[in-house]
Order: structure tokens, then sequence, then C-alpha cells
């Protein structure tokens, strides 16, 4: 079949010729080889000559690619030729449909980035330096709790005797370290504190009013209560303890620390029950300590004596000193 006047035999376009072969001679039906284009004979195309040792097929003779109205995309860079339908021109090649040249590596992958560090190694110098300097407060902290009630708790020694006040101070009352549990003789008796007090009217009369369980007060607060203030389970214990180791048996106060436990009961004790009650101003106060023996369990089938002792205190005139908020 004779070249259109597009170069091309049966509608199929030239391919240039690769390196290094023979450019196909500029003919009629060959503008490429004109243009000083080189081409290389197409298979199936009658015009062109046939290659050493290979026979031409004419077009239409069992060619694939000659078939009537197609044409076939161009062929270059080892892309395969892409049969177009009739009609229509031809099908460039996609850069990613591009056969890998001979001998080439294939592209290197992205490099995959690090993974974020957590932990210690994850914070700043600044936030590094606040964590340490937390850790070392509180190593600190818990090093001096631990010897402070070291030294309250061992027997007396050298340095309990000199810093005695300091590791009173830090110790008491919050970390008091009671050991009545394992005595050889431990509490076998129930104690409660209890008052009266005298009343005075405007008329100017006064009353005696009935004893006041301070201790069944603070028992009723605490029972059932999974977390019962440390106020309400020993501070009226604690101020009877103190007023009772600085008197002696006659109430006579033992020195300073006698005048203070009387001053810090008297001032307690209205602060339970108010400077008004009934109406009336509460002129004096009278305290009471109530001793009950614990009676052995009935299984024992031992008997004792259960009756209570009382230790009464004298009357005590409330001034302004003792009122709260007065002082």
């Amino acid at each position: 079949m004779p070249a259109d006047e597009t170069g091309t035999a049966a509608g199929r376009p030239l391919v240039p010729a690769p390196a290094g072969e023979r450019p196909a001679p500029a003919g009629a039906g060959n503008p490429s080889a004109a243009e000083g284009r080189s081409s290389v004979p197409v298979e199936g195309d009658p015009s062109a000559p046939a290659m050493a040792g290979q026979r031409s097929v004419p077009a239409g003779h069992g060619s694939p690619s000659a078939a009537a109205g197609e044409r076939s995309a161009p062929a270059g860079g080892g892309s395969p030729s892409i049969p177009a339908a009739a009609g229509e021109g031809p099908v460039p090649a996609r850069a990613g449909n591009a056969s890998p040249a001979a001998g080439s590596s294939p592209a290197p992958s992205a490099p995959t980035a690090p993974p974020a560090p957590t932990g210690w190694a994850g914070l700043s110098r600044p936030g590094r330096l606040v964590v340490a300097g937390g850790g070392a407060l509180v190593a600190l902290a818990t090093a001096v709790h631990l010897v402070m009630v070291f030294f309250h708790v061992a027997p007396p020694n050298t340095v309990s005797r000199q810093h005695a006040r300091a590791i009173s101070q830090y110790v008491l009352p919050e970390y008091e370290q009671n050991w009545k549990l394992f005595a050889p003789n431990p509490l076998q008796q129930n104690i409660s504190v209890q008052v009266r007090p005298k009343l005075r009217g405007p008329d100017g009369r006064v009353i005696t009013g009935d004893w006041i369980d301070l201790s069944a007060q603070d028992g009723a607060a605490i029972r059932h209560n999974p977390f019962p203030s440390h106020t309400q389970q020993n501070q009226l214990r604690r101020a009877w303890d103190f007023y009772s180791n600085s008197h002696d048996q006659q109430e006579h106060p033992l020195g300073l620390r006698g005048r203070l436990s009387e001053a810090y009961l008297r001032r307690l004790v209205i602060a339970r029950i108010g400077t008004m009650r009934d109406g009336r101003t509460v002129d004096q106060v009278q305290l009471r300590l109530v001793s009950t023996p614990v009676g052995p369990p009935p299984f024992s089938g031992q008997h004792s004596d259960t009756t209570p002792s009382y230790r009464e205190l004298a009357w005590w005139l409330i001034t302004a000193e003792d009122l709260p908020g007065d002082r």
C-alpha cells in the first residue's frame, strides 16, 4: 500500500529509529526522513524495506496492528503500543505506564519519620528541671518525716533530748504514735468528760444546769463514720490528759503548764456548749471525769465491779478571755 500524505503506511506513523540503527532513506511518503529525523521500518508496512533476515508482512494479511481504520500510539521510551479505536488519534503513553529502562534501579521510597520520644526523653529542659526538683522535694520531706517520727518513738537518747522541742512540735498532735494497745496494762476503763454550767438569767438569778456528756457527743459523731474527724477523736481526750499530767491529787496546778491546761480546757468547754443556753448566760462551768471499768465478756464466767467513779473539779468562772472571738 503506498504511503499517505502524512508519511504513514495504512494509517500507521513511522517510529523513530533507536540509537545505533541506520535511518531509513528519505523518500516519498517519508517526510520524517526529509526533515532530518530517522525512522525504522514498521512491521506490516509494505512501504518500508525489510530488515536483514526478516520477511516483510503486507498490511492486512495477519497483521493485527494494521487493521483498517486503526492507529497506534507512537513508540517511544519502551512504551507498549496501544491500539486506537477507529477514527481516533494516537493515544500518548502515560508517564506511569512507561517501563523502566534496562539496568535502571527503582526509585527509592520516602524515608519514614522516627516515632516521637515519650516519657522523660519527651520532656523539654524546663520540664525535666521541674520534675527533678519536685522529686527531690518529695524525697527530702519523706526523709524528714521518717527521722522525726523515729526519734519520737525511739528510747530517749542524746539527739531526742537535745531536739525534744522541735520533734514534739512536728509530731504532735497529727503524727502521734500511741503504743498503749501493746502495753502490758492496756486501758480497761471507759472515760467520759462531762460538764455542767451555771446559768444567769435576765433577772440575775443563777441556776445550775444538767450534766452534758461531751465524750458521748464525740462518740456519736464518730460512730458509723468511715472518715471521722481528728478533732472529735482526740481533742477532748488530749485536753484532759494535759490537765491531769499538770495537776496533783488536790487539783493544784504544777507551774505554768498547770495554769495553761486549765485555760485551755475551760475555753474548749465554752466552745462546745456555747455562751448562751435556754436564754441564759453561761456564768460558770464545772467538769468531772467519769471512769467506768470494762466488764469481762459473758462467756468468761468472771465478775468484776463496773461501778463508775467520779473526779469532779472546782467551778471555773468564765471571763472575757474565755469567750470565742474576744481574745
